[in-house]
């Protein structure tokens, strides 16, 4: 039977910290000046105004759909993985490397280059998980400060010996790889590729997971109260690398999918400028972990940043208002995740993050 109050809830939250960023992005048009109906017209209009402006909505929400997953499976076993960016570089890098140097068909080749990114971000992240296991080393440092270990390896790589010296431009990338191994766009003269459907069938293949499989119940399980999930046989440190491994794995897949549909290469800081991966772990915050609502949450966060584009070519209004709503949205999601972590604490019912 459903509950209704759990359901509207889960809903009725989201909802408000959409509305209070709306609002606060209301404020900031106001204070500069701009009119706010015209502003946020064309903010819709950037993100789904014609067909062309909503496939590239959906192509910058897919990076976004598949950290989100990862995270959300992390968060569901009560572990804070903040390592996405550092799993997608690595994961990306290696999808570019086995791409440009693996012989084989094509076929075999891509799928090579997406296992790579999978097992690289996965491995990354499980580290992470073995340092708390072996050390008890804090998973908020350690998956934060893999990040800038990453981002700088990858940085280097490009930048030296596998450095694209083919161009003129001479920037930190690999060389292209070969279009035979791109992602097929789904449609013609669209930025829209394979990796979308990819993400949104994991979306649900997670949400099944989760749901109705004896593992993602015990996942469910150790999240909601480590306690009962001991004393029931739950295993914490299987399920802690399980966890991690496959939430730097969903991470890792989106640097390959970005390197295979996208880029075509690995470029240095393509993963960080943009932001795909704090904004995957917003997507996640804002959903409540629930797979399905990371992917409606992708799409919206997504929608901001692609109509904040179409807000600047057409109004005085600069491009960071849509930063300014992001920002209200994770002000709300800390807020309300930072008092449900503190009520759990004080009922006694064990940790939900490594200590």
């Amino acid at each position: 039977m459903l509950n209704w109050k759990a359901f509207l809830q889960a809903w009725i939250q989201p909802l408000i910290a959409i509305c209070i960023g709306l609002a606060g992005g209301a404020i900031a048009i106001a204070l500069i000046g701009g009119n706010i109906p015209d502003t946020f017209a064309q903010m819709w209009h950037g993100a789904f105004g014609n067909f062309y402006f909503f496939t590239n909505t959906l192509t910058r929400a897919t990076p976004l759909i598949l950290v989100g997953l990862g995270v959300s499976i992390a968060f569901r076993a009560g572990f804070f993985n903040l390592g996405s960016e550092g799993q997608m570089i690595l994961g990306a890098l290696t999808a570019a490397l086995i791409a440009l140097y693996l012989p084989g068909p094509a076929l075999i080749k891509v799928i090579a280059a997406a296992l790579g990114g999978i097992v690289a971000g996965g491995a990354w992240s499980a580290l992470a998980g073995w340092l708390d296991a072996r050390f008890g080393m804090n998973l908020i440092i350690t998956t934060l400060l893999l990040n800038y270990i990453a981002a700088l390896f990858a940085g280097y790589i490009v930048a030296y010996p596998l450095m694209d010296k083919t161009g003129s431009a001479a920037l930190a990338q690999t060389r292209m790889i070969d279009k035979s191994l791109w992602l097929p766009k789904l449609f013609q003269g669209m930025s829209m590729h394979a990796g979308f459907i990819v993400a949104v069938a994991l979306a649900i293949l997670l949400f099944l997971f989760i749901k109705y499989t004896v593992m993602g119940y015990e996942i469910r399980m150790l999240g909601y109260n480590p306690l009962f999930a001991a004393y029931g046989g739950i295993k914490r440190g299987k399920l802690m690398f399980v966890s991690m491994f496959a939430s730097g794995g969903f991470a890792g897949l989106a640097g390959a999918i970005e390197v295979l549909g996208v880029q075509y290469r690995y470029v240095d800081g393509m993963v960080s400028a943009p932001g795909y991966a704090w904004s995957g772990i917003m997507a996640t915050l804002l959903s409540g972990s629930h797979p399905l609502g990371t992917a409606l949450s992708a799409v919206l966060l997504a929608a901001l940043q692609t109509g904040g584009m179409g807000v600047e070519r057409n109004t005085n209004i600069p491009l960071e208002i849509s930063s300014v709503i992001q920002s209200l949205l994770i002000l709300f999601i800390t807020a309300k995740f930072s008092y449900s972590f503190w009520k759990r604490k004080k009922g006694g019912k064990g940790h939900a993050a490594s200590s």
